[in-house]
């Protein structure tokens, strides 16, 4: 492990004054909450940051839900949001992407914020005796492209990288047009979680739009009334702490046995959370049977490019999108 030096600010203020990043592997400080994720890559020598600046006990983690809707601070661990009983009643698909993710101990640990900031779970990113990885060594390839990549995105990926987004609970949190707090010293600004992912392009070493010194504060979603009847559908390669091959978050709203409202997003599939626009478009006015829901559903292939390995997801994410609908409109 590289040696860094450990600040633990005695507030917010003065943590935010270290103008740290996150997501950056180039940065010389970067922030540290529950490091579930984090120590691992220190480990690995993935992250070499000469500082680590401790947000421990720094950040809100109360967990709200009311007229407006539901609003979480970013130190609340994964655990307290699953459980929460508001969140179960009024966001279902919030607790199971939750409840499928990672292990107990680990959703005991890991702070909301620090979820949807984890790093990719490509392999040739995570083992550094891969030199071609443009999201750890910009300029140097994309190993993935034309090796292993079984694992990879299909949909908003670049020549400079394919690497999928790894967040359960970013794909839910997607597709009900949650946003994030984000705060720096002095200021606070309110960006829409879709926007907060970068697409690779040609800089696919920084992730998301947090300025040096910013930090996620809270996240919040809007009352909606498709958010009660809602489902995530993982598919993984085994049914413990493992990340998603291909997942569908779907919300509806129904009016009798007809969709009246639909909200997805998907997740392993895209190198962040992905909406569907045009499926959910397609969808409204539709019933739940197959011969309507596989029509729209195949409109989220649109723009989807496999490289080998990955070209099974294609066709797997439609079958999701179709069980997942499926699945959230059967509820009452």
């Amino acid at each position: 492990m590289h040696p860094f030096i450990l600040d633990r600010p005695r507030d917010l203020s003065a943590a935010l004054a270290f103008r740290a990043q996150a997501g950056r592997n180039d940065a010389p400080a970067e922030y540290i909450a529950g490091g579930t994720d984090m120590v691992q890559l220190l480990q690995e020598n993935v992250r070499r940051p000469e500082r680590l600046v401790s947000l421990a006990g720094l950040l809100d983690n109360r967990i709200e839900v009311g007229s407006q809707g539901l609003r979480f601070g970013a130190a609340a661990t994964m655990a307290e949001v699953a459980a929460h009983a508001g969140v179960i009643e009024q966001f279902p698909v919030i607790s199971e992407a939750l409840l499928n993710s990672a292990s107990p101990q680990v959703r005991n640990q890991a702070t909301m914020g620090g979820n949807l900031l984890q790093r990719s779970r490509c392999p040739y990113f995570r083992d550094v005796g891969y030199s071609a990885c443009n999201k750890r060594e910009p300029g140097s390839g994309c190993a993935a492209i034309g090796g292993e990549n079984r694992w990879h995105a299909v949909l908003g990926t670049s020549e400079n990288c394919i690497a999928a987004n790894a967040s359960d609970v970013a794909v839910a949190l997607v597709a009900l047009d949650a946003a994030v707090e984000v705060r720096a010293a002095g200021t606070q600004r309110t960006v829409p979680l879709i926007d907060f992912y970068r697409l690779p392009g040609a800089t696919p070493h920084i992730e998301t739009v947090l300025e040096p010194g910013e930090v996620i504060a809270a996240i919040t979603m809007p009352v909606n009334p498709a958010a009660r009847r809602s489902h995530y559908l993982k598919v993984r390669d085994r049914a413990s702490f493992e990340f998603a091959v291909v997942s569908a978050a779907v919300a509806l709203e129904m009016d009798g046995t007809r969709i009246r409202q639909a909200r997805i997003a998907l997740g392993g599939v895209g190198t962040k959370p992905w909406r569907v626009p045009r499926v959910e478009a397609a969808l409204a006015g539709a019933n739940l049977d197959l011969a309507t829901l596989r029509p729209a559903a195949a409109l989220a292939a649109e723009g989807a490019q496999g490289r080998g390995h990955n070209d099974f997801k294609i066709e797997l994410m439609q079958r999701a999108i179709v069980r997942a609908v499926q699945t959230a409109g059967g509820r009452a």
